[in-house]
């Protein structure tokens, strides 16, 4: 259990947190939701003590040991693998590097064996004698092999190095777990995985996290930051979503019928507060109007951008045709006589254990590298948008603010207003439309990048990974526009719930091969599960 008692944060003038008062119990995952910059983060360092609060106290039970989800990628560089995930339970492994210090002494004394006898007693304790099994165990979950285990972190790639940190923060079954986005650079099978390991677990998680689906499989209770303060809710996302907004109804119906009543109430009393008959009645009705509270709605940090792709016109029969496309990056294949058809009203998601595969294909369809071979055609009534994980490139220019950046993409004829109404409805608003871009922030960007599509009028769409760095009410906005396109959208993503919602067609790419299926999202993954229990049927019948 851990408690947080009157919590307050400002920075400035900006208040973050005000007396937060919440207890988290041993048995449950909760989920930490909240806009860009309402403080999750935050909040998960008060809880793990990084940072202090400027007022009140976190406290949990005696001998408890919290485990955070490091977010610093250099940290254990000159670490191996596996002593990384061991030090995610930092007395253990304290005894452990003493132990195998006094042991590796030449000049092991009678004082040196009686210490070390008692740190073997700690150690075993400390569940040391099955640590490395158990590190072994959690990285092959998370899909790092039994090659890796003993290289130094510094040799690994950043998305390996992120699994061995999850896996760190895992290890040694730590009463209170922090794990802050654990499902990034995670790929399916990965994802499942933490999945049924959190389901399994029974102290407390509290987890931030802007997956959706990955909420609603593991949280059975969310806490939502918002107004300054963090209202806990029973049940998962989907749950919170539909209650929060009942409530907003809720409030909102009463505010309206209130101020109802006061309209109501001042009209009379001025009407007949001068009338000698009737002066009694208005009396009394200023008497209720004065009892009359009427709740000012408080402003929420949640705002959902108004995100809709208008084509110009529909697609015509030829959309785009494939054929044979190949690539090859710095020696590895990317894929290879890759072949397919985009037909009407295709909405296909990219799968695959590659991402820069997927990078790659979607740059050789927007004209941005060449393929090695094979080649492609889009066709004469197709008008094409891409979306790119990375969007540096656009944001080069110095000293641009964003009225100047857009109307780069706007048509001709565009005046600043039509320019401040779109950047307006993408949430910036007022004096957010005179940000100069460099110091704008990720999920910012690809807001940004989000409306140069939407201004671009295509019917052929392509995302890759337009999820990241978004916040929920972003993502489920982005959700939404893409569920109502009527044309053709090509796209990759990890966000579950964002796949399942939208894709009607999935293309697995790998360096041997594709596969190209007319189903959804959670149907592929059901035939992807009975493959993999067909494969190790036959393996144990073969053997």
């Amino acid at each position: 259990m851990i408690t947080a008692s009157n919590i307050a944060l400002s920075y400035g003038k900006r208040v973050i947190f005000k007396d937060v008062n919440i207890k988290f119990t041993p048995g449950n995952c909760y989920g930490l939701i909240g806009a860009n910059g309402a403080g999750k983060s935050t909040f998960l360092k008060i809880l793990s003590g990084i940072k202090d609060p400027d007022h009140g106290e976190v406290s949990k039970g005696p001998g408890q040991r919290v485990a955070i989800l490091n977010q610093d990628q250099f940290a254990f560089d000159e670490y191996t693998v596996l002593d990384t995930v061991i030090t995610g339970h930092l007395k253990l492994y304290k005894v452990m590097t003493e132990r195998d210090a006094l042991y590796a002494k030449p000049d092991f004394s009678e004082n040196d064996g009686i210490r070390a006898g008692e740190l073997e007693i700690k150690f075993g304790e400390l569940g040391g004698y099955e640590s490395e099994t158990e590190a072994a165990v959690l990285l092959s979950g998370l899909g790092i092999t039994e090659s890796l285990l003993h290289k130094h972190m510094k040799e690994l790639d950043g998305a390996e190095k992120v699994r061995v940190l999850l896996a760190q923060a895992l290890f040694g079954n730590p009463d209170i777990l922090l794990l802050d986005e654990p499902t990034n650079q995670l790929d399916i099978q990965s994802r499942q995985w933490l999945e049924h390991f959190l389901s399994r677990f029974h102290n407390t998680v509290i987890i931030v996290s802007h997956d959706r689906h990955f909420l609603n499989q593991v949280c059975t209770h969310m806490a939502d930051i918002d107004y300054g303060k963090i209202q806990v809710y029973v049940g998962n996302y989907d749950f919170w979503y539909q209650a929060s907004q009942l409530h907003f109804r809720q409030k909102e119906t009463e505010g309206k019928k209130a101020r109802a009543k006061a309209d109501e109430l001042k009209e009379f009393i001025r009407r007949f507060s001068s009338n000698a008959s009737k002066a009694k009645q208005a009396t009394s009705r200023k008497k209720l109007l004065d009892k009359l509270t009427i709740e000012e709605m408080p402003i929420s940090s949640r705002k959902y951008p108004y995100i809709v792709f208008d084509p110009e016109r529909s697609c015509g029969d030829v959309i785009l045709e494939v054929d044979g496309l190949a690539k090859t990056i710095e020696g590895e294949t990317m894929f290879k006589d890759l072949s397919f058809t985009v037909n009407k009203g295709d909405k296909i998601a990219f799968m695959g254990p590659n991402s820069l595969a997927k990078t790659t294909l979607f740059k050789i369809l927007a004209g941005e590298i060449e393929a090695d071979a094979g080649s492609f055609r889009w066709g004469i009534t197709i008008k094409n948008a891409y979306f790119p994980k990375e969007n540096n490139t656009y944001f080069e220019e110095k000293g641009l603010d964003l009225i100047s950046w857009l109307r780069q993409y706007s048509p001709i004829n565009a005046d600043e207003g039509f320019i401040r109404g779109f950047l307006g409805k993408m949430l910036f608003s007022g004096e957010e439309a005179t940000k100069k871009t460099a110091v704008l922030s990720g999920g910012e960007r690809v807001r940004c990048m989000l409306s140069k599509m939407m201004l671009a009028k295509a019917n052929a769409l392509i995302f890759d990974e337009p999820t990241n760095h978004l916040d929920l009410e972003s993502i489920t906005s982005l959700n939404n526009g893409l569920i109502a396109y009527t044309e053709v959208v090509l796209f990759s993503s990890h966000d579950h719930e964002f796949v399942s919602t939208v894709a009607n067609r999935i293309i697995e790419i790998s360096s041997d091969g594709f596969s190209d299926v007319m189903m959804s999202f959670d149907d592929y993954l059901e035939m992807q599960e009975e493959n993999s229990k067909d494969a190790d049927y036959s393996e144990q019948k073969a053997a």
